[in-house]
């Protein structure tokens, strides 16, 4: 019983002390390395700045409407909303890779009805008054029924952002239909 317990704590130890190996290969591996292994591997960097992500003021909502029903309530097609948002930033050494998400609704108007919408959504990158990302994504949400709202998850990878971002950039997701004046 107690060889059996023993035991037990040993795989322990060993599992735990496996566990806090770190990626540069120095634990248990008594500060050797495996070189044709690293070979491939980019320098570890500290990660430093993480941009913050914001919806953009006023890009929150977004409506189409029926011709010549424009800001008519009974002439809504389609309606979507950005809600929450999160980011996850990776770096090396040159540069900078952001992943943002942001969780939205659609829903039918009077005249919607079900079917594919494309929902126009643009990421930015600005640092100061300088813009160093800007892409429109036509993101496709499925409708299946006019009736019922439809969640999704948009997804975007930013990546190849210069390495030396400051702590005073921010990533902005909104809806642009192009008719909208940007506001930030």
């Amino acid at each position: 019983m107690f060889a059996k317990v023993a035991r037990g704590v040993l795989f322990l130890s060993m599992a735990t002390a496996l566990a806090s190996c770190n990626s540069t290969g120095s634990g248990l591996g008594f500060g050797k390395s495996n070189p044709p292994a690293d070979a491939g591997r980019a320098a570890a960097v500290v990660q430093g700045i993480c941009p913050p992500l914001e919806l953009r003021t006023g890009t929150a909502f977004y409506r189409t409407y029926a011709n010549g029903g424009k800001d008519d309530p009974e002439k809504v097609i389609y309606q979507a909303s950005l809600a929450d948002s999160t980011r996850a930033c990776t770096r090396n050494d040159t540069s900078l890779g952001v992943k943002v998400m942001v969780q939205g609704r659609l829903i039918a108007g009077p005249v919607g009805k079900a079917g594919t919408v494309q929902l126009p959504i643009r990421v930015e990158v600005v640092q100061g008054d300088q813009v160093i990302y800007s892409e429109l994504t036509q993101f496709p949400v499925t409708l299946a029924d006019a009736d019922l709202p439809q969640q999704f998850l948009f997804t975007k990878d930013v990546a190849g952002l210069p390495g030396d971002i400051t702590g005073f950039a921010k990533v902005y997701v909104g809806f642009d239909d192009g008719a909208k004046t940007k506001k930030r």
